[in-house]
Parts: structure tokens; sequence; C-alpha cells
């Protein structure tokens, strides 16, 4: 499958995130990763509607909007009306996760579901057939700058697996600790979309360093 690169909002300039996001167009990044976390399901607070407004408002790029909160059911279509083209939440949450997968894509959003670094893989499985990505979170959501989790990958790999035995199309997404080492761990274990933050907005080649995530040259 064709790799992607998904670009943690966390790591962004939030005081310049317009020249930020038009950076990540300009050097090749396929997706910005928008992290909503609520201060429940995860002990932080981040951004919320108003912000992804904005931001469709100033860009074309491909929103990839994760939701670490709660009860991700009750805001989908507020989320897809703000601009999201993908919503990934996680199956730990309270919500129905098939429910809720419907819901996204009643939307016109394409689905995803997310899964902790504790979370066995196969809980995912039956959902397979309704996603069009599962997230693999390679640290503790919550937090960004964390260090990569070695044990995930073989959820990596297992997830994958399970997608070709059933001869699914459906995109691996990892984030945390993914730079020029570690992608191609997990490329290899099946992962074909790279969230990355600090490893790509600190890069003095930001689109040198989006090439190291897919090519297996460390930048």
């Amino acid at each position: 499958m064709k790799n992607y690169v998904s670009a943690s909002v966390l790591s962004a300039d939030m005081l310049d995130l317009g020249s930020e996001i038009r950076k990540l167009e300009k050097n090749g990044i396929d997706m910005l990763h928008f992290d909503v976390m609520d201060g429940i399901f995860v002990n932080n607070i981040t951004f919320g509607l108003p912000v992804l407004e904005q931001v469709r408002k100033a860009s074309g790029i491909t929103l990839d909007v994760h939701l670490m909160i709660k009860e991700p059911a009750k805001y989908i279509k507020r989320f897809a009306e703000a601009g999201a083209d993908m919503i990934s939440f996680h199956v730990e949450s309270e919500s129905n996760a098939l429910e809720t997968l419907k819901a996204i894509r009643e939307c016109g959003v394409k689905p995803a579901i997310a899964i902790r670094p504790a979370t066995p893989a196969e809980a995912v499985f039956d959902l397979l057939p309704y996603l069009d990505m599962v997230l693999v979170m390679t640290v503790e959501p919550g937090f960004g700058g964390q260090s990569f989790i070695p044990e995930t990958v073989d959820k990596i790999r297992a997830v994958r697996s399970r997608i070709t035995g059933l001869g699914l199309n459906v995109n691996v997404e990892v984030d945390g600790g993914i730079n020029g080492e570690t992608s191609a761990i997990v490329r290899k274990a099946g992962a074909n979309v790279l969230v990355s933050g600090s490893f790509l907005f600190h890069a003095d080649d930001m689109a040198a360093a989006a090439k190291a995530l897919k090519e297996d040259k460390i930048c």
C-alpha cells in the first residue's frame, strides 16, 4: 500500500498555525493529524471544533482527526461538519464502536478506530470490515514527544496480517515516537500511515524528513 505522512498538530507553532500548515503543503506532507483531547479519556486538553473549523477554511490538506475523548459518538456530526476528512476514535471509549463507525461513514467521512498500547490487536478484528484505517498508538495517548514503545510492533503486525487475511483495503496508522529510524520498523510491520510531530516540525528540511519516514532514509 502507498505510504502517507500525517503531521501532528501538537508539534506546530499554534501562534502561527496558518504558516505551519502552508509549510506542510509545500513540503509534501499528506495529512494534518488533529489531536482532540477532553481531559477525561486522557489526562490532557487540546483543541476542539473552533480550531478545526479555522484550519479547514485555511487549507485543503487532508484532516486526520483523532478523538481521544470519553464519548466520541456525541460529537461525530459536529466534527464532520467542521471539516474532518477522517475521524478516528478509541475502541476503549464509552461509545458503541460499530454504531460510531457507521455514524462517521453516514457523515461522508472516512472512519477509523484507535487502540492504546495495552489494548490487544484482537479488540479491533471484528470491526475491520467497517473501517478505512486502524490507528495503533505506539505511545500512551495524551501527550506529544514520548518515546516509541517497541512492544507495539507485534500489534501492528497482527493488525496488518488480519487485514490481509480478510482481503481488505484498510490503512494502518501509527502515532507516537515516529522518526527516521522507527519509521522503517513500523512500515516493515505493516503500517503505511505515519504520524510524526517534532521530527517533521523541527527538521531543517521538512521535505527530506517526510521522505525519510517513507523511504528508509534517516534524516
